[in-house]
Order: structure tokens, then sequence, then C-alpha cells
């Protein structure tokens, strides 16, 4: 049951990496530059007021898990980080493997 729900989400998170490189792809066809949607400009115009929040708590909890960890992921590109994510979890979802050298029957 944990593997189907990995394959899923994994699916469902590489669709949408694969829809964020495609709109990154179109933004930068149309404006005749690079454009990368970051994870903090998809969290702020998802959660707007909830966005700020999360900076404040993080900073309030360790100053520094702020400036190692977290900042560095908000900056990552939304594609590479939905493309990364959802193999990830394929690959955590894929079924056991036969052990070679075994015999299956006595």
């Amino acid at each position: 049951m944990i593997r189907f729900l990995s394959r899923c989400l994994g699916l469902v998170v590489l669709a949408g990496g694969f829809v964020g490189a495609v709109y990154d792809g179109a933004r930068s066809i149309a404006n005749n530059a690079v454009r990368l949607t970051s994870v903090s400009d998809l969290l702020f115009a998802l959660f707007k007021d909830k966005a700020s929040a999360l900076q404040n708590s993080v900073e309030a909890l360790a100053p520094w898990l702020w400036q190692i960890l977290v900042l560095p992921l908000t900056l990552a590109p939304i594609a590479l980080v939905g493309l990364t994510l959802g193999a990830v979890l394929l690959w955590l979802g894929q079924p056991a493997r036969e052990p070679i050298g075994f015999l299956s029957r006595p």
C-alpha cells in the first residue's frame, strides 16, 4: 500500500515538475531570456500571508537553519525540485527485486 501511494505521488509530482519546466520554457521563449520559477515564487503565489510567517517562525527557532538549509531550497527552480522529488518517490515505490542465486523450489 505504501509503495502504491509512493508511486502515485511520485507520478503526480513528476508531472508537476514537467509542467513547471514547460511553463519556464514558454516564459523564457516569450521574454528572450532564461526565466526560472523558484520555490519561493510558488510559495508566495499560493500562500501569500503564510510565506513570510514561515521565515519568521524558522528564524525564531534557529537562525542558522534559515541561512543554511531553507533559503537555498527556496531559491531552487521548481521544475528541478519537482522532477527530482518525483524520481525519488518513484524509486522508493518500486517493487523489491528477486534475489539472484536462490532456488525457488526445494
